[in-house]
């Protein structure tokens, strides 16, 4: 008569306590692959940055993006696309990375420190089960260890011996060290990046040969700063653009290349009464204080005289034109509200004219060997009275007609049509654009960089090996003056082997080597 057998019922499992819980989450996140995976995230993250335009370093330029791009550019602006490394999105990812990477180190170092400061396991009962060699000697066994030990020692093994039995080495606790080093380079470098955007700032700003700057919020063209930096921050100084030289290299392959790139300016400390000149260069910037002022491009500012259709003297004076291509063909804009009518024009100016069907009007080398302006004219409402603000390198032409278009050369006077005006293209002028920046955090970063090359170098070139001799008589009475010797060893690291040391104390040993 057949039995039921009854299939016993595993009870659950309790439920995880909170504890529990963030003990399980704290091992998720501190493990080496979550690191991984963060760093991965964060350099996947820093793509927008890198390829978007940033509102803490150009926001004009950002306004412009979302402008050209009304349906994409709100969507990404909502997002913080635009001010990426300042987002929350970005902040999690680089505050995850901080804490995992220090869960993941400290109790490396702990381990560490004690590997370091603890003596090479003794040897095996079965030597051979590891790769090795055995073999016999005509020595004592207190012969065979002390001439071992005495190799290890020369060869910088750190050695342990019990006796007349066996003899231990370990060698390699950089490789750890360098691993560690590694890591903690890691954790400097996102410190130092930290500090740098929280209390570092920098900004832009064009100067025309003969004007000054001061060093003021209201000065720059676009200015960001970290969270914790305020204008109040900024080192107080000023200094004006004597000078702007730039020589092109000419018939040869480098055609068009700068051969000179260079700014004399005058700079006024605080407290100082006169001024002292000083040269800026291409990587050789002007240090003041925690600030730093680099010469970073370079153009035309064309000069023009404009009268109203009134003959009242309007405008005079030069307009930086940003340069659009390496033969600096530029563009640029011109309003004048103070007119009747309001005027406004948009110029392109080329350094070395040509003018072909296909390209249009272009320079065909970059410095001024033939220069002209190709102006067109509009009339009407600027829209600057609406408090909207403008950028001063676009002109707004949607309440405004347009008046006609003309090149002119330099001393060349163009009589708008209708009465409307004259404008004269009177020369031009040449200005620099500076970057005045204070990267708090940059040699500690540098820092980071040298310690990571120098403990990943370390961790790859540094073999973790454990070597042991192990002797006893040949025969159980141990008489007739001969000694097995069994030598083997193991590396730590997977991909490593052990056979070159094995061979080489083997040969020591047996007095093949010293």
């Amino acid at each position: 008569m057949a039995t039921d057998v009854q299939t016993p019922v595993q009870a659950p499992l309790p439920p995880m306590s909170s504890t529990g819980f963030f003990r399980w989450m704290w091992r998720q996140l501190t493990s080496m692959r979550t690191a991984l995976i963060l760093l991965f995230l964060l350099a996947l993250a820093s793509i927008p940055g890198s390829i978007l335009p940033q509102r803490g370093t150009n926001p004009v330029l950002v306004d412009q993006w979302i402008t050209a791009n009304p349906t994409t550019g709100p969507i990404l602006d909502s997002l913080g696309f635009f001010d990426v490394f300042a987002s929350p999105w970005f902040a999690a990812v680089y505050l995850l990375l901080f804490i995992s990477l220090i869960g993941c180190v400290l109790p490396r170092l702990k381990v560490h420190w004690k590997a370091m400061r603890s003596q090479p396991p003794a040897a095996p009962r079965n030597l051979m089960r590891l790769d090795g060699e055995e073999f016999q000697v005509a020595q004592s066994p207190d012969q065979v260890l002390t001439r071992a030990q005495e190799y290890l020692k020369k060869n910088r093994w750190r050695v342990v011996r019990s006796g007349d039995d066996w003899v231990a080495a370990e060698k390699g606790y950089l490789r750890e060290t360098g691993n560690l080093v590694f890591h903690f380079s890691f954790i400097l470098v996102l410190i130092a990046i930290a500090y740098g955007g929280l209390f570092g700032w920098r900004g832009n700003v064009i100067i025309r040969e003969g004007e000054g700057f001061s060093n003021t919020l209201t000065q720059y063209d676009a200015w960001g700063g970290g969270r914790m930096t305020s204008a109040n921050d900024l080192p107080e100084f000023s200094f004006t653009l004597d000078d702007f030289n730039v020589e092109f290299e000419r018939g040869n392959a480098q055609s068009g290349a700068p051969r000179l790139f260079e700014a004399n300016v005058a700079l006024t400390r605080q407290g100082e009464a006169q001024p002292n000149n000083v040269l800026i260069e291409v990587n050789h910037p002007m240090v003041i204080d925690s600030a730093k002022v680099f010469l970073v491009g370079h153009g035309y500012a064309p000069m023009f005289r404009i009268l109203d259709s009134q003959g009242n003297l309007v405008f005079d004076d030069a307009v930086a034109f940003l340069p659009q291509d390496g033969n600096f063909t530029s563009t640029g804009v011109i309003k004048v509200p103070d007119g009747e009518p309001q005027l406004g024009f948009r110029g392109i100016f080329l350094p070395t004219s040509a003018v072909d069907e296909i390209r249009g009007p272009h320079s065909t080398f970059p410095a001024p060997d033939d220069p002209s302006v190709f102006m067109g004219a509009w009339f009407g409402d600027l829209g600057l009275d609406s408090g909207i603000p403008q950028s001063i390198y676009t002109l707004n032409v949607d309440s405004m007609e347009q008046i006609g278009l003309e090149a002119l050369r330099p001393g060349e006077e163009w009589n708008l049509p209708g009465g409307k005006g004259t404008i004269e293209f009177t020369g031009f002028e040449r200005w620099a654009s500076f970057q005045i920046a204070s990267d708090p955090g940059k040699e500690a970063a540098l820092i980071g960089s040298f310690l990571a090359i120098a403990g990943l170098g370390l961790s790859l070139f540094v073999q973790r090996r454990r070597v042991w001799v192990k002797v006893s008589p040949a025969s159980a009475s141990g008489e007739g003056g001969q000694t097995t010797v069994q030598v083997a060893g193991i590396a730590k690291a997977s991909g490593d082997d052990a056979t070159e040391s094995v061979e080489e104390i083997v040969a020591a040993v047996r007095g093949e080597q010293e």
